[in-house]
């Protein structure tokens, strides 16, 4: 017997075991916060979604795109949309109008579910069909029960796509990454099995919901019963009183969420207050790996488990895990951390390998069906049989080390960011006669993003108006946040610029060229 893997399946085992416990609490004080809601509750209101995108004409594999901070609602349209046959296309709510509304037309969406935040991005794009997530607009689309009747049941197909994620590439232009239901399916059990997730575990989203899918773990702790606990700003102080209050014993995050954390705890001691979850919270990290330094201040300090992982958002993400093993128990902090610091060994069912060139490659069931509406560049990503990661890298016995990053893409707090967007936007200053845009290491923010400038003779510019120029055009997090002026960049014979030489000064001292 062969049963096609659906993501609702996932809620629908929720909502099945545990109906009326609570299955997610939303961020309070907010417009359009459902507060509290049940398992049966949850599944009733995408029941209500599925319905209300049906009436609107959306067909099976039809594009529904959410942009959100995270949400209830958010939650309810993972399964809501794609449990019910058509795409989630979740959008970066931190972009400008015209990177959105790029995503919105490439992928063909035809509802939006925006929230209040963005509606004057919304306004300005001219979204025919958009539905506010305030509350009042959205009332009847995210209700229990609806007049519109039951949605017709989708009999599911492994390989239709589940989502379209955007992720910036080595292109100035972000490419829609077709993760199928088989995709997420096998991420969401393989990622839960590798952490033990259970009906006991409480999670809290401290990973945008719109960053892979929040790397599966929705439908990981859905399928679990687990508690959802939504956080729509971080704060290290409020991470910390979550976990205190609600019990949180699961997060997912960037290094820069861990370098709030951290500072957050050690102010509270300060003030003689408590640090909770030690010995209860396990935090996984990705995006770019933390110091060892760092590694070890969170199990010392917090007392709270470091799991790594690496993937990307072409594999949904899970490739390699680094979560310690027994035999590391003996193990004092400083060598364990070290230990951890690696990118990790093949989660089951992954297959990793290095070519000639040292790029990182993999074969896993959750590795991407290709990118949305550009076969050149899917039969490129996946040449020989294997996906190529972009990532340069070595073999450490089952372990994988990242040592550098081929694409010319900078991990700054867990958000990918094109150089060369960056550069195009640069050269558009009057000022600039030559740019490179390179990733530099950043205690806070894993990486953080330099400009080095070569000026046109004649101009006078200052970093300050090179940055302001950049933040006028582009989303801020995509931004330089320092600027060094040269009088030349160091390029091959051919005048191809050479930026491992222009990193190298910034990275001595560094085991990886990236952070």
């Amino acid at each position: 017997m062969k049963v096609d893997f659906n993501v609702g399946d996932f809620l629908r085992r929720g909502a099945l075991v545990y109906p009326q416990r609570i299955a997610v609490r939303d961020e309070p004080g907010t417009a359009g916060s459902l507060g509290s809601i049940t398992y049966e509750s949850l599944a009733a209101r995408a029941a209500t979604l599925a319905a209300k995108v049906e009436q609107l004409g959306v067909p099976v594999g039809g594009r529904v795109a959410i942009i959100s901070p995270n949400s209830a609602k958010f939650l309810v349209a993972f399964f809501g949309v794609s449990g019910y046959g058509r795409v989630l296309v979740p959008i970066n709510y931190r972009l400008n109008a015209e990177e959105i509304s790029y995503i919105l037309q490439h992928s063909g969406a035809s509802l939006v579910l925006y929230d209040p935040d963005v509606s004057a991005v919304i306004d300005e794009i001219g979204v025919e069909n958009g539905i506010c997530l305030d509350g009042v607009s959205d009332a009847e689309w995210f209700a229990e029960t609806t007049t519109a009747g039951p949605p017709t049941a989708w009999v599911a197909d492994e390989d239709a796509t589940c989502s379209i994620n955007y992720t910036s590439g080595t292109t100035a232009r972000p490419k829609g990454v077709q993760l199928t239901h088989r995709n997420c399916w096998m991420n969401a059990v393989t990622f839960g099995w590798h952490l033990g997730v259970s009906d006991r575990d409480v999670l809290l989203h401290t990973l945008p919901m719109f960053h892979c899918n929040g790397w599966g773990m929705p439908y990981a702790a859905t399928g679990m019963g687990a508690r959802h606990i939504v956080l729509r700003k971080i704060d290290g102080e409020e991470i910390l009183r979550r976990v205190e209050n609600d019990g949180v014993t699961l997060l997912c995050c960037a290094p820069a969420v861990i370098a709030a954390t951290l500072d957050a705890a050690t102010a509270r001691r300060a003030e003689g207050r408590h640090v909770p979850g030690r010995d209860l919270v396990r935090v996984v990290v990705a995006g770019a790996p933390p110091p060892s330094k760092v590694i070890e201040r969170v199990e010392t300090e917090l007392g709270w488990e470091f799991v790594q992982i690496y993937g990307l958002t072409e594999t949904a993400p899970l490739l390699t895990i680094n979560r310690a093993p027994v035999e590391w128990d003996g193990h004092d902090a400083a060598t364990r951390s070290t230990l951890l610091s690696r990118a990790g060994v093949p989660a089951i069912g992954v297959e990793m390998d290095v070519d000639i060139d040292g790029e990182v490659l993999a074969r896993a069931n959750h590795v991407f069906a290709g990118y949305w509406e550009q076969p050149e560049e899917t039969a490129k990503a996946m040449a020989g049989g294997w996906f190529h990661t972009g990532d340069g890298g070595l073999l450490d016995g089952p372990y994988v080390v990242i040592t550098d990053r081929k694409k010319d893409v900078i991990i700054t707090g867990g958000e990918n960011v094109s150089s060369i967007e960056v550069e195009d936007c640069l050269f558009q200053h009057p000022a600039v006669a030559e740019a490179a845009v390179i990733g530099v290491p950043d205690e806070k923010w894993g990486e953080t993003i330099k400009a080095l400038v070569v000026l046109r003779a004649g101009f006078e510019v200052s970093e300050a108006d090179v940055i302001a120029h950049c933040r006028e055009r582009m989303a801020h997090f995509k931004a330089p946040r320092s600027v060094e002026f040269r009088s030349e960049l160091a390029r091959t014979a051919t005048g191809k610029l050479q930026k491992f030489k222009l990193r190298a000064p910034y990275w001595e001292g560094h085991q990886r060229s990236v952070h």
